[in-house]
């Protein structure tokens, strides 16, 4: 398996100094590892964003943090969210790539919930050698990846 990327979605333009700061310290918990910021790359009026300002973060996991994230991602975080049946077959890229997002940082078991003040959605990204989603689905259920059946059944008729 190649890297997994961790990639937080922080708020308003307003409000991005402080939620970076937040986003920074939860990825590094998650991780291990320092965030990289994400600057934009160009300037957007509409939105107040100007060319090469901290929009962002993200994690690139390789080697033994990769396979540690992965073990806690499925085995920790996962069944932690309510109502959880699994994650969804259909989040493929047609290249072996799956990518997962969380709407909530306190799924985690590192992150402490009395120390949350916003909440911080993640994109999880796994990249795979896998050259079809077919194999990639088969490596990550191997690797304990719970997929739903959802996808399979075919939907009720309204008759």
């Amino acid at each position: 398996m190649a890297p997994v990327f961790l990639n937080p979605s922080v708020g308003s333009p307003s409000d991005v100094p402080r939620a970076l700061g937040e986003a920074h310290a939860d990825l590094f918990l998650l991780a291990g590892q320092r965030p990289v910021e994400t600057l934009a790359k160009k300037s957007i009026s509409n939105f107040k964003l100007r060319k090469d300002q901290a929009i962002g973060a993200k994690v690139t996991l390789r080697g033994e943090r990769m396979y540690e994230f992965l073990e806690r991602f499925i085995k920790a975080a996962l069944p932690r969210i309510r109502d959880f049946r699994g994650v969804s077959p259909r989040c493929f890229d047609n290249h072996g790539n799956y990518t997962l997002g969380i709407s909530d940082q306190s799924i985690f078991p590192e992150i402490e919930l009395d120390k949350i003040k916003r909440n911080i959605g993640f994109d999880v990204t796994f990249v795979t050698t896998a050259r079809t989603d077919e194999e990639a689905k088969s490596l990550l259920s191997e690797m304990g990846m719970p997929f739903s059946d959802r996808a399979k059944k075919p939907a009720a008729s309204a008759a």
